[in-house]
């Protein structure tokens, strides 16, 4: 039964690189990055909010809520604030729609670990991961003032909140492989996720 946690999606992007629109790329003929992302945050969120600069995608069965960039141009921080702002909760999952492998066990225990934090990122090596990750409304003042100093990058606000990492050791015993941060911007990772897809659909 889903918790009192918002999912939010990030949906803003303009998908340069990858030159067609990665919400609807299909992996092996599925729609997988915007309605199987969808359908999974629907599972453990009954409120899922899509961040986007406008855009809207119809096609999309399961029950969503949209929010719109309250400035365009600012890019993914902007989609995280915008986010935070819309949904219901104090508290939401936030992942991006090219994120084909997004890691439903691994919410799962991030969701529910205390909320003694403000942000809670994985960490593997020396690298957090700020999507795939768990931010509460108390971050809105920290992003609103990178936003005002022109800070856009999505981690920029870090140091001015209260931060807790998921070690590696734990993300191995549910992503071994770490596909979870797995982005799809470009022609060669798309083709690296088509065979991540596949080999996970055949069970090999």
């Amino acid at each position: 039964m889903p918790v009192a946690i918002s999912a939010i999606l990030l949906a803003g992007g303009k998908s340069l690189r990858l030159g067609m629109d990665k919400a609807r790329v299909k992996l092996h003929g599925e729609c997988i990055l915007i309605q199987n992302i969808v359908e999974k945050l629907s599972a453990i969120s009954d409120d899922v909010v899509i961040s986007t600069n406008g855009r809207r995608y119809e096609d999309i069965t399961a029950p969503v809520r949209w929010a719109v960039d309250v400035t365009p141009g600012a890019g993914s921080l902007m989609g995280l604030y915008s986010g935070l702002l819309a949904a219901r909760y104090d508290y939401a999952i936030v992942v991006a729609c090219d994120m084909p492998f997004i890691n439903i066990d691994l919410l799962k225990y991030m969701i529910a670990m205390p909320r003694d934090y403000d942000a809670l990122l994985p960490k593997v090596g020396e690298t957090s991961e700020p999507l795939h990750s768990i931010y509460s409304k108390k971050c809105l003042p920290a992003i609103e003032k990178s936003l005002q100093a022109g800070r856009l990058k999505i981690t920029g606000f870090l140091n001015d909140v209260k931060v807790k990492y998921i070690p590696e050791n734990i993300i191995q015993r549910y992503d071994p492989e770490h596909h979870s941060f797995f982005n799809v911007n470009t022609p060669e990772q798309l083709k690296e996720a088509q065979t991540i897809f596949g080999k996970k659909n055949s069970g090999s």
